[in-house]
């Protein structure tokens, strides 16, 4: 046998990349949570005109699966492993969800409290019960507490995730020892499991349990996600068939919603969607797609804002005298509002907020540089061709990113960085499983842009 192939490293499964399809489906699923939510303030309720627009229960549980993989992706292995400060994981999730919960809890307790003292009432004063209030400001709404209905509603999946969140270091020493394919279908057979259960002794399926289980509802979809990670991180499969995987099964996925709710396939399909996005390398990655991703927290924690605030004036001024087309127009404008409320959100209180609590500023790992421990900022790594040496003028990383660098693979290396899966060491082939070139990866701090 040659000795070039006894030598050659076998593939390795691609890193998740800024950029590319993981970006832009969270950014999709944020925009149709959007439309999900304003769909019975249009002059005619979108439910009506199909059974589709009232399933936004999907698109929640989307953005649960999908934390959990991403997550995974960048933090199991470590976790699984004890390198990762579980103080230092468990700061950047709670500062990275709570900073923004509590400014857009203020902005809306401030808006309803003024306009009461105006001696202006809201359409539906049910919906801002004051006694509600302290359980959803604390997020603890989806863990069984009292309270928590009404005003920013959508916040307990916050409430949820924060759980998820805590347990993943636990969940990935358990999960980490077995093979990928095993804990694939115990995700999905936990996934029935729980669906059996929630039918039988809480009366409503899993995908569907109301605010004071999110807990329970959360957790059997975020291990789904979990395992998706594990398993994409361990088993390799060529771009060109996971990108016809996911292709595939996007377009099951609209199918059967064209016919009817299929949830629990709904779920699985949304997992293998998941998957295929980030076993496909970036090889362009689009900068624009980078920002609406980041802004996809945005606009999940502001879209409820917007609407309220909008329609709130709009039923004020008297829309129900007014024609239908100058309703829809009026209500589309609120639907572009609720985009630029979330960018204005996110660019003028949330990224600041984050880049002032970077852990670069206050004392935090020191083998991550602060361009990528801010989660924006992050360069779009080495262009340069194939076996070519940086030179001068070619990607000279400064003194102290040096090994922020070479931890996070932006250049290559001889061989995967401790405690990572597929790192860019792995020299395939062109089109073949390990090929990095060209891909901004995302390093455990950029997850405190990721929601």
């Amino acid at each position: 046998m040659p000795e070039a192939a006894l030598t050659e490293p076998s593939p390795r499964p691609v890193r998740i990349a800024r950029g590319g399809w993981l970006d832009a489906l969270r950014f999709i699923v944020g925009a149709l949570i959007i439309l999900y939510h304003f769909r019975e303030a249009a002059p005619v309720p979108l439910g009506q005109l199909h059974p589709v627009f009232e399933r936004g229960y999907l698109l929640t549980d989307f953005f649960i699966i999908d934390s959990g993989y991403v997550l995974a992706r960048i933090y199991g292995d470590r976790l699984a492993s004890g390198q990762a400060s579980l103080r230092a994981y468990a700061r950047q999730r709670l500062l990275r969800v709570i900073p923004a919960h509590l400014a857009v809890s203020l902005v809306l307790v401030l808006l309803v409290g003024g306009a009461a003292l105006a001696g202006i009432a809201p359409s539906n004063p049910r919906w801002f019960d004051w006694s509600q209030l302290p359980a959803q400001v604390l997020l603890l709404q989806a863990w069984g507490v009292p309270g928590g209905q009404g005003w920013n509603a959508p916040t307990w999946t916050l409430s949820a995730l924060i759980a998820c969140y805590l347990l993943l270091p636990w969940i990935c020493r358990a999960l980490w020892r077995w093979p990928p394919i095993a804990v694939v279908i115990g995700a999905a057979l936990l996934v029935v499991v729980a669906d059996v259960a929630a039918s039988l002794w809480l009366g409503d399926p899993i995908y569907r349990l109301p605010m004071r289980h999110g807990i329970l509802r959360a957790l059997p979809l975020f291990l789904l996600g979990v395992a998706a990670a594990f398993y994409g991180s361990r088993v390799c499969v060529a771009p060109h068939r996971a990108r016809a995987i996911g292709l595939a099964a996007a377009f099951a996925l609209v199918g059967l919603q064209a016919f009817g709710a299929f949830s629990l396939v709904s779920l699985g399909l949304m997992t293998v969607i998941i998957w295929a996005a980030g076993a496909v390398p970036v090889r362009s990655p689009s900068r624009l797609i980078e920002h609406l991703a980041l802004m996809s927290f945005s606009m999940f924690l502001t879209n409820e804002v917007s609407r309220i605030v909008w329609f709130g004036l709009l039923d004020a001024l008297g829309q129900e005298a007014w024609s239908s087309g100058v309703r829809w127009v009026l209500w589309a404008i609120g639907l572009v509002g609720a985009f630029v409320a979330a960018a204005v959100f996110r660019y003028g209180f949330d990224r600041p907020v984050q880049t002032w609590l970077s852990p670069s500023r206050r004392g935090g790992d020191p083998n991550v540089g602060r361009r990528h421990q801010t989660g924006h900022g992050m360069g779009r790594g080495p262009r340069r061709r194939r076996g070519r040496a940086p030179g001068p003028g070619r990607h000279r990383p400064a003194p102290g990113l040096i090994r922020g660098a070479a931890q996070c693979l932006w250049a290559r290396t001889p061989a995967a960085a401790p405690g990572s899966v597929g790192g860019a060491g792995s020299r395939a082939a062109p089109g073949r499983c390990g090929r990095q070139a060209g891909h901004r990866p995302w390093p455990s701090s950029v997850i405190r842009s990721i929601s």
